[in-house]
């Protein structure tokens, strides 16, 4: 099928987003359980971002990217999928698609175990540039 190529990188962050998901919960749940200051038998309501403070920093780590890999990558998604609908999402555009999945799989590798600010802030942003140009070329096609 013409064009559709780009849909491997998407599936992948996909895949990847469930891999953090499960990774989260592997951290989140041993920490819930073994801190003295969350009764997990009868927890009500609050969220996620409520256990800030509460449990261990490295264990938020996980969830605040889990967070983030369904922020940006949305819009990522939606362009990849318009290119693969205009069969253009094959070559370069496939090939940043790729780019971007790996630069958010690394941005999640930092985020979660060094969790360097100024590391992750040049992943996202050169990441960024790679989605700006993907947008581009989807501009470029449907407007064009």
């Amino acid at each position: 099928m013409i064009g559709m190529t780009i849909l491997q990188p998407v599936v992948a962050l996909m895949i990847w987003t469930m891999i953090v998901w499960a990774w989260m919960y592997a951290a989140r749940i041993p920490a819930m359980q073994a801190s003295k200051d969350i009764d997990t038998k009868n927890l009500h309501g609050g969220t996620g971002k409520d256990l800030d403070g509460v449990l261990p920093d490295r264990v938020q780590w996980k969830a605040h990217n889990y967070n983030h890999l369904h922020e940006q990558p949305t819009v990522f998604y939606a362009v990849a999928i318009v290119l693969a609908i205009i069969g253009a999402g094959d070559g370069v555009p496939a090939l940043l698609a790729w780019i971007y999945t790996g630069l958010r799989v690394i941005h999640t590798i930092v985020q979660v175990t060094a969790n360097k600010v100024m590391v992750r802030f040049v992943l996202f942003a050169v990441s960024s540039v790679v989605l700006i140009a993907l947008i581009g070329i989807a501009a470029a096609r449907v407007f064009g």
